[in-house]
């Protein structure tokens, strides 16, 4: 297994405050390695398993999607997310939101983490950025 390799795999990503992703109970994911599907600290974790491989492991606080950065911590104006998507658009605490990215091919989220009359407050860290992290992976397939 080598960048490029494409993995077929069940894998479930949980922090102290529980699983942020878990395919186990859907189909398998599907990924490519050395493309940044899975940050560089998981796919190290992964190389050398063999086909059929079941297994836990434990990455320490920040290793996994770097520590929180306060300021990917930003005020959005509510006219700007009008433009960007449904004007009539209520944002509570704790919704994410898609956000296209500035050349238009991708996309990138954010928490709500407050909001006054005229902007809305979002947090852009990976919500498990900061924390230990539980990476279950159930190896399926490698092509």
């Amino acid at each position: 297994m080598t960048a490029g390799s494409f993995l077929t795999l069940h894998y479930r990503l949980g922090g102290p405050a529980g699983d942020v992703i878990n395919t186990f109970a859907d189909k398998p994911a599907t990924l490519s390695l050395g493309t940044g599907e899975l940050s560089p600290a998981m796919e190290q974790r992964l190389i050398g398993l063999a086909e059929g491989a079941h297994t836990t492991f434990e990455l320490p606080a920040g290793e996994a999607f770097g520590e929180r950065n306060a300021e990917m911590q930003q005020w959005v104006a509510r006219t700007l997310l009008a433009k960007l998507g449904d004007p009539d658009e209520k944002y509570a605490v704790g919704d994410v939101v898609q956000f296209p990215t500035p050349d238009g091919t991708g996309s990138y989220a954010g928490a709500v983490t407050e909001s006054n009359d005229t902007a809305v407050r979002f947090d852009f860290n990976h919500p498990l950025a900061g924390q230990p992290v539980t990476f279950e992976v159930h190896l399926i397939g490698v092509l």
